[in-house]
């Protein structure tokens, strides 16, 4: 087995139980009410610290996998999340809970910034090993609403983060087992250039960077952990199973997985702004659409929304890898999912304060005017040269 597609293997696999893990509580929550007494808008408010251990987290996790070792960083992911997925199965009371959920936040944060760098380091065909390896991601949320459907209704809520803990362990151990080391990458690149030749203003790039993943991180948040609600609520006279409902979402998400293998390769034929800007201009009319929507167009505008917002993720991870040397990437990447992870958690007491005082709806017409704000943003951004013209230069 070739040890470059082994890594990538891996880091794809490590995609997929990152953004699962953390989505399986909040469609775990619908079945867990009986067991703590709490209402879901309290329950959701329990894993504010989990959200917020995801984005500071990366940080040092991004400082470590470039100063230590990254593959020993991923190991420790596998291993870490699986054990606090376990420790939360087994909760008994509030606090263990919170504390099983926060440790979730705080293992999950190493994928990103030390997973998408060793990504782009031995990836071969830039744009499409992104696109695939954010399809996986978005599969891993999708597989969040479905298998903790099917794990709930079968053997009960605890079951949902057990079973997937076990497994993540594992993974982690075979991992350990199979990759003994990383080769060294490239440390050097010419400067990125605009589509004219001319130079390109950092400022500029990082600073619609830094606003997209901001505004872009409440929004995903706050849909992607709604979802369950809203499909619950909007479609109450079709679904009437956690399975039902659980597949249904799951089939909204993976249309992501289509945006993600689209995006992936237009990025090594065409200019960066190109689908920055065509994906942002849908968010906003999206968002209000799914705010008064009702029956089976939700599941379509539903479906519709997560190929803007999961084609969007493929966009801002291309940003990084085109704009910054790899011995800097995993502290970039850090850099950028603390301030999405970090934005995102602001999207939890969002949903506790909103949904009981004006509904699913008054959240979701708050969520247009970030869509619009990154619309803006997109508008601005310099237009690049496609990646595959810059490898051939």
């Amino acid at each position: 087995m070739n040890r470059r597609r082994t890594i990538i293997r891996y880091i794809n696999a490590a995609h997929i139980i990152d953004h699962m893990f953390m989505l399986i509580f909040p469609a775990a929550v619908l079945g867990m009410g009986a067991s703590f007494q709490l209402s879901y808008a309290e329950l959701i408010g329990l894993s504010l610290g989990g959200f917020i251990a995801f984005g500071a987290c990366s940080l040092p996790a991004g400082w470590l996998g470039d100063k230590w070792d990254r593959r020993h960083m991923l190991q420790l992911f596998f291993i870490g999340i699986g054990a606090a997925a376990i420790l939360t199965g087994c909760s008994t009371s509030v606090p263990m809970l919170v504390g099983g959920l926060t440790l979730i936040g705080v293992f999950a944060a190493i994928y990103h910034p030390v997973g998408s760098a060793m990504l782009v380091a031995h990836a071969e065909n830039r744009g499409r090993e992104l696109g695939i390896n954010g399809m996986w991601g978005n599969l891993g949320v999708a597989f969040a609403a479905l298998l903790t459907g099917l794990l709930t209704a079968q053997f009960g809520w605890r079951a949902a983060f057990i079973l997937p803990g076990a497994l993540a362990v594992l993974i982690g151990l075979a991992f350990a087992w199979q990759v003994r080391a990383e080769a060294p990458v490239e440390t050097l690149r010419a400067a990125p250039r605009g589509a004219g030749g001319q130079r390109i203003s950092m400022g500029l790039v990082f600073g619609v960077l830094a606003l997209v993943t901001a505004s872009g991180g409440v929004v995903f948040n706050a849909t992607t952990v709604t979802y369950p609600k809203l499909f619950q609520v909007r479609l109450h006279d079709l679904l009437v199973s956690p399975e039902s409902l659980g597949l249904v979402v799951s089939l909204a998400y993976a249309f992501g997985a289509v945006a993600q293998l689209t995006m992936g390769r237009l990025l090594d034929r065409f200019s960066l702004k190109t689908p920055f800007v065509l994906l942002t201009l849908c968010r906003a009319p999206l968002l209000v659409g799914l705010a008064y929507a009702e029956g089976w167009s939700v599941i379509v505008l539903g479906a519709a929304f997560m190929f803007a917002v999961f084609g969007q993720v493929t966009v801002n991870d291309a940003m990084v890898a085109n704009f910054v040397a790899p011995q800097w990437q995993s502290r970039v990447f850090a850099l950028r999912y603390f301030v999405s992870f970090g934005a995102s958690a602001a999207a939890i007491p969002l949903i506790a304060y909103l949904e009981p005082r004006h509904g699913l709806s008054g959240l979701y017409l708050l969520m247009a005017g970030f869509g619009a704000l990154t619309f803006a943003a997109a508008l601005v951004f310099p237009r690049t040269a496609a990646h595959a013209e810059v490898a051939r230069a």
